[in-house]
């Protein structure tokens, strides 16, 4: 099938997520992939500049990951999780444990990070109910953030645009307010204690997204702005959720956010790049007393659950990118990289339309307005003018309005990331001058 009879055929019958189908024109057709590179259906190449919407940590197609899951193959494609266990998903969840921060110590598998979430909420608020803390049915949840796409994500997630339309539908949380970037932060680390200690006993728990709110244009915050609200949560009697869905693997530098942090979480979520990009997974890791909670009683069961909990191929994929962290010294490398990065970054700052470059670690927003520091009109959609220009210099990068994001894969090397921001930098100038 040639590339237009397929870009045709889409048109005519698929319903993409987070687009607005009147303005859907000529479909950029993918076929493969290799290293940090996607190949559409023409033959023409281009440089992942967002992992694949933050999924790819090693790059597409990686040798220790594909025989891992071939081998998986081999053996059971699926098999409930349902009253019944199997190896993947049981040295998935072992492995999870010993990496990640804090007294984790029990893993709920589902299949994308809104659900992560979900089921994070779910637990909190039925483990306080199960401790006998009837009033506690309040979460709290920074300005600006994004937990997923199910309602109860949505309802403590906080982008207007996004979010606005199915209010009707949720439950209010205390929204506490959030820096853009951290030289905001001192200021509005009382206002947000002072809610937090306001809500009190009504607290089930506080949910956060850990030094990097990534889909309200990646707004971020020090260890300084968040140790204090996390503190104060836990003073009240409210749980800890670390929703690392964007965050965690690697993105900031660290394996988890959460290790900069002096809060251990209670709760724990994971997704995107937990299976290198392979197949849908997300976990939430719990605290053996918040499990504990759910033990006795058959009305105490957590009644939640996915059809393709733990699949085993997702589950061998995400053990296989866990072994390639160790094997290949991801993180080691990494200082270097968000090093040259930065640099490379502060170059383009000196642009007259960019307002803003925010990075911590391997996660990049660069905020664009007009020369004279105003924005553009929403209609003009520049940012996703700025990103169809990038295509033109070989890169794939996507905007949350106009903010570009760049979060390439943590194994694209230095050549690579200087060719990023140099295709960005050209998409800029070809876009904005004049």
């Amino acid at each position: 099938m040639t590339p237009n009879e397929l870009a045709s055929l889409d048109q005519s019958f698929v319903w993409h997520p987070f687009t607005q189908h009147a303005d859907w024109k000529d479909p950029l057709v993918i076929a493969s992939a290799e290293g940090c590179e996607l190949v559409d259906a023409r033959g023409d190449r281009y440089l992942d500049g967002v992992s694949s919407l933050w999924v790819g940590v090693h790059g597409h197609r990686h040798p220790h990951v594909d025989t891992a899951v071939r081998a998986q193959l081999s053996k059971m494609a699926h098999s409930t999780f349902l009253g019944l266990t199997h190896e993947p998903g049981i040295r998935l969840a072992e492995s999870l444990v010993h990496c990640t921060p804090g007294r984790l110590s029990r893993v709920f598998y589902s299949d994308s990070g809104s659900s992560a979430v979900e089921v994070a909420l779910k637990m909190a608020f039925q483990a306080q109910q199960q401790w006998g803390h009837s009033r506690r049915t309040r979460f709290a949840a920074l300005t600006g953030a994004y937990h997923g796409d199910t309602l109860g994500a949505v309802s403590v997630g906080g982008i207007e645009l996004f979010h606005r339309v199915y209010r009707p539908l949720l439950f209010d949380a205390v929204r506490l307010p959030a820096p853009t970037f951290r030289e905001d932060e001192e200021s509005l680390v009382e206002q947000a204690v002072s809610l937090v200690q306001d809500a009190g006993e009504e607290l089930a728990a506080i949910v956060v997204e850990p030094l990097v709110q990534g889909a309200v244009g990646m707004h971020m915050h020090s260890p300084a702005y968040l140790n204090p609200i996390l503190q104060a949560a836990r003073d009240v009697g409210a749980l800890v959720i670390l929703d690392e869905v964007a965050t965690g693997f690697g993105r900031t530098g660290s394996l988890f956010a959460a290790e900069k942090l002096r809060a251990e979480p209670d709760l724990l979520c994971v997704g995107k790049g937990l299976t290198d990009g392979y197949l849908p997974l997300s976990a939430t890791l719990a605290s053996e007393a918040v499990f504990e909670a759910f033990l006795g009683k058959p009305e105490s069961t957590f009644f939640h659950g996915h059809t393709y909990t733990a699949n085993p191929l997702a589950c061998a994929a995400a053990i296989a990118s866990l072994e390639v962290f160790h094997t290949e010294d991801t993180l080691g490398r990494l200082p270097a990289k968000s090093a040259l990065l930065a640099n490379r970054l502060d170059d383009m700052a000196q642009l007259p339309w960019v307002h803003q470059v925010r990075q911590t670690g391997m996660m990049v927003g660069i905020e664009i307005r007009q020369a004279d520091g105003t924005p553009f009109r929403a209609e003009l959609r520049t940012g996703h003018r700025v990103c169809m220009a990038a295509r033109h210099q070989g890169v794939l990068l996507r905007p949350l309005g106009d903010t570009i994001v760049m979060m390439p894969p943590l194994a694209m090397d230095e050549e690579n990331l200087e060719y990023l921001v140099r295709a960005l930098r050209t998409a800029l100038m070809d876009t904005l001058r004049g």
